[in-house]
């Protein structure tokens, strides 16, 4: 028998070729943007919850206050006080001393202190700190803080004229 004379039989069994109809299409179509937006929605959603956007609350106002903050920040710049802060850690937070002195380095007397630890990233999370007064030109107070970045604000004022204002980004660890 020569190689040509054989003759095999092969069955091929393959499945039925399922057709890509015009429904098929639109359901898929369909599923994938019901899929982006529904992603899109939890990105947004989550994205709004855990930040506003809004550094203030009024822009309008804040331009009107701005030149007279620059105008005060003059005032202040002439007067060449020192005032000086130092956080301690205290318990579970920090203990706030402030040191304020004129040029000539006397205590700064009849004023009082105001400070704020305030959240870059959430305004929610701000902290007034209840400062007294210790001895003349000295304020004390404590903070429960937890950790990461903070801008403490460091308000003095006299007879309720704010006299002193100063901004410092603070790291706790």
């Amino acid at each position: 028998m020569s190689m040509g004379d054989v003759e095999t039989q092969t069955e091929c069994r393959t499945a039925p070729a399922r057709r890509l109809t015009g429904l098929t299409v639109l359901l898929y179509l369909i599923g994938f943007f019901a899929v982006v937006m529904g992603v899109n929605g939890v990105m947004v959603y989550e994205a709004l919850s855990t930040m506003s956007g809004l550094d203030t609350d009024s822009a309008y106002q804040a331009g009107r206050m701005f030149e007279r903050d620059i105008e005060m920040a003059k005032v202040q710049e002439a007067r060449h006080w020192h005032v000086d802060a130092r956080l301690t850690p205290w318990g579970d937070g920090a203990r706030l001393d402030i040191d304020a002195r004129d040029a000539a380095g006397w205590p700064l007397t009849g004023l009082e202190a105001r400070a704020t630890f305030e959240r870059p990233t959430d305004r929610h999370l701000d902290r007034d700190i209840a400062v007294t007064a210790t001895g003349p030109g000295h304020f004390r107070g404590n903070a429960d803080l937890s950790a990461g970045q903070w801008d403490l604000v460091i308000e003095l004022s006299r007879h309720g004229e704010r006299e002193f204002r100063s901004v410092n980004r603070v790291i706790l660890r």
